[in-house]
């Protein structure tokens, strides 16, 4: 069982996170054969999160992962000045219905205009492993996309890093002294005035997709940010 350094710090704060023989050790004592270890994760509300009624499309859920499909026009944490009508919101209430007191926990990210899968997990250690996943082969990301433009390319690789623009922080520029971010696509069909594209993420920077593909010269369909005109 590998469990990360943060995790772990929180495990030894815990007055039974980690227990040998019922008793609460030093974590580097030496266990001998017979000996039972036991790790308690305890869970954590999300007391911050206004729990509120809100039909979710469940795709799936057990003890350990919630996955649900994402609307587009639905942020999913709760912001400054945004504390409702969130995704959150509607599934801390329906945990709540549940009888659950677990803390909301995505895994990855979606933009507010993006719609598709969200994985949640309930607890610390699945949160970790499917992050860790995430960095690895385990799982990819993948995202159909209506761009302006005929691609002529039947697939790519966009290559280029991120960072924030210095003048204008909420905004995000591929510049030499960014991050590295690297998108995969494949034109799945092309007109003159747009082309449908299926990408995949080898990074996840914020906002990645939609600053590459300007970067491409091909921004996304409708958006406002990143599309012609915008900022």
């Amino acid at each position: 069982m590998h469990i990360s350094r943060k995790l772990l710090t929180r495990l030894k704060m815990s007055e039974q996170g980690i227990t040998l023989n019922g008793e609460r050790k030093y974590i580097d004592i030496k266990v001998h054969a017979g000996d039972r270890v036991e790790v308690r994760m305890q869970e954590e509300i999300s007391e911050d999160i206004l729990p509120e009624d809100m039909e979710l499309d469940i795709i799936h859920e057990d003890a350990h992962l919630l996955i649900v499909n994402k609307p587009a026009g639905i942020i999913v944490h709760p912001t400054h000045g945004h504390y409702t009508g969130t995704l959150a919101n509607g599934v801390v209430q329906h945990w709540r219905k549940k009888g659950e007191n677990v803390r909301f926990r995505p895994v990855h990210r979606l933009d507010q205009e993006t719609s598709g899968v969200l994985a949640i997990a309930k607890t610390p250690y699945v949160h970790q492993c499917i992050s860790e996943q995430m960095q690895t082969v385990g799982i990819t990301k993948e995202y159909i996309a209506i761009v302006h433009g005929k691609i002529e390319q039947a697939s790519g690789t966009i290559d280029a890093p991120i960072d924030r623009d210095a003048e204008r922080p909420r905004i995000r520029v591929v510049t030499e002294e960014g991050y590295a971010a690297v998108t995969h696509y494949w034109v799945t069909a092309a007109y003159d005035a747009g082309s449908v594209v299926r990408i995949r993420l080898e990074t996840g920077r914020t906002l990645q997709i939609r600053v590459l593909l300007r970067h491409l010269g091909h921004p996304l369909l409708a958006d406002k940010m990143y599309g012609p005109g915008g900022e």
